[in-house]
């Protein structure tokens, strides 16, 4: 998709939490923390791979029940390890960790706030969350042209190709200009060619 737009949001999604400290208090006053179990036995003995691939495991679970920051704690844990492969994709879940607790203080309020935000999705490739984002920009401003072709390139990417295509003619049948555009996204290339988007790209094929 040729140079799309990026919203001054999107840059925040890139930033790293910094490493949560604890501190231990020395007063016998102080309530008892609130510690997650599995990372203070982790902690507490020298990690091997057993137990890197534990914390690793528990991360996931919590990780796919949306407890972000939970999660975050014990994939650092497994990124310490000494698997390399594991304290790798630790590494992964912990950069998409941050994103998404930081993307909760994104302020998005207008539909074009939608659309840049989810633009800027699509060229990072987080294809789910940028179809989230430009479907409420479509709900928030529908018949709006240039959202309707970023949805379509969305949906492309993540295989969706009847609604892609609904979109993208919608698209251009409110702004031709977009026929044009599609041919000449990288991102459309795939599907230039193949049916039904090769009618909608190239009309001019029903008379040949």
């Amino acid at each position: 998709m040729p140079e799309k737009k990026k919203s001054p949001a999107a840059k925040n999604t890139e930033s790293r939490m910094s490493k949560p400290q604890v501190t231990k208090s020395t007063k016998p006053s102080d309530p008892p923390r609130s510690v997650n179990h599995d990372a203070a036995v982790a902690v507490a003995q020298p990690l091997n791979a057993a137990k890197q691939l534990s914390s690793f495991e528990a991360a996931m679970k919590l990780f796919h029940a949306r407890k972000l920051a939970e999660s975050r704690e014990l994939f650092q844990i497994a990124d310490s390890g000494p698997e390399r492969d594991v304290a790798q994709r630790a590494r992964l879940h912990i950069a998409m960790c941050d994103r998404r607790l930081q993307q909760a203080t994104v302020n998005l309020r207008s539909a074009e706030d939608y659309y840049n935000y989810g633009v800027a999705l699509i060229n990072s490739r987080n294809i789910a969350e940028a179809r989230t984002h430009l479907e409420k920009a479509l709900q928030m401003a529908p018949g709006t042209d240039h959202f309707h072709y970023a949805l379509a390139l969305a949906q492309a990417l993540s295989g969706d190709l009847a609604n892609a295509h609904d979109n993208l003619k919608h698209a251009i049948d409110l702004e031709p200009r977009n026929r044009i555009m599609a041919r000449q996204d990288a991102d459309f290339a795939p599907l230039a060619h193949q049916p039904p988007f090769d009618l909608l790209l190239y009309p001019e094929k029903k008379s040949w």
